[in-house]
């Protein structure tokens, strides 16, 4: 447990770090965002389409792996769904709510942190649990939201849908990256050097930008914020669990990889989301910097728990 908490203390340093700058105003909220968007237009992904593009579609694709994470993120979503619909909560908000409690930091922290822990065999797990957080997911609040509107699941609302998934760099270079793997094209020395170089940047800022944007998020709404954070530590890899071991079995090495995974903290672009539709911002500001806080002590513990009993 304590060498597992000393090796992802780094991680959390640099976080850190980056609230550090973004509190004291050495990096303003406009640096933040661009630092943000550097990160994720470019370093992060050339990491990702270097390691799509050495691995083949068989070892990313496991229906097994993905119908249980499916499963246990699913029903972490419905829950939550089911507890703010009976505090009252309109469609919208109880979207933004579910969306905290089932999403979490794969890209920016998730893939270079189980990569370090479990090697790089990590890398197809994590893939698929991007995938799937990214297609199933990040579609849904949209979906939800329009619906709570009016608008329906109508011709406009999977325009959106499909805009959103066709301008997301991270789904773009995973499926390039399979695409040049499946064509068994080799990565030219120079162009591997320029992503590999590139892509070298994309933890340290990465971290540095999740540090400096959670000095601007909010406390407020600290009830709802705790029991957010509790869905997504603690009950969401909880449920995975239970689905990738019990349910519906699979390889425990991956089995273990997608449960650390649920355990990460709130994602970042859920405050986005919620920004954006104008629905509950505040609140999705609240869970990300708490659950991101809490995950110093939680996301340890899972991971050791995890490495003893399904990583041996």
């Amino acid at each position: 447990m304590l060498d597992i908490f000393l090796r992802t203390l780094p991680f959390f340093a640099i976080i850190g770090l980056g609230y550090w700058a973004g509190r004291s105003r050495f990096f303003s909220e406009e640096a933040t965002a661009n630092l943000t968007k550097f990160v994720f237009y470019f370093p992060l992904s050339a990491m990702i389409f270097r390691f799509a593009a050495n691995l083949s579609v068989a070892e990313i694709f496991d229906p097994r792996l993905i119908l249980g994470y499916l499963l246990g993120t699913l029903a972490v979503y419905l829950i939550a769904t089911v507890i703010a619909a009976l505090r009252g909560l309109d469609m919208q908000t109880a979207a933004v709510e579910a969306q905290c409690a089932a999403i979490g930091n794969v890209g920016f922290l998730g893939l270079p942190m189980m990569v370090l822990l479990f090697g790089a065999a990590s890398i197809g797990p994590m893939m698929l649990v991007l995938s799937v957080d990214l297609v199933v997911f990040s579609s849904m609040i949209v979906i939800l939201i329009n619906a709570g509107r009016g608008s329906g699941l109508g011709f406009s609302t999977l325009k959106l849908v499909g805009r959103g998934l066709l301008q997301n760099p991270m789904i773009l270079s995973i499926c390039a990256g399979l695409i040049w793997s499946a064509l068994a094209l080799p990565i030219p020395a120079p162009a591997n050097a320029f992503l590999e170089l590139l892509g070298d940047a994309a933890t340290p800022g990465a971290l540095f930008a999740i540090g400096a944007s959670l000095a601007s998020k909010s406390a407020e709404r600290v009830q709802i914020a705790s029991w957010l954070s509790f869905a997504k530590l603690v009950l969401h890899p909880a449920l995975v669990a239970l689905c990738v071991l019990v349910l519906i079995p699979v390889d425990p090495y991956a089995a273990g990889v997608a449960i650390a995974a649920a355990a990460l903290p709130v994602a970042g672009n859920v405050y986005m989301l919620a920004q954006h539709y104008g629905v509950a911002p505040h609140r999705a500001s609240a869970a990300i910097l708490l659950s991101t806080t809490l995950s110093i002590v939680t996301l340890p513990l899972v991971i050791a728990w995890v490495t003893t009993f399904t990583l041996r």
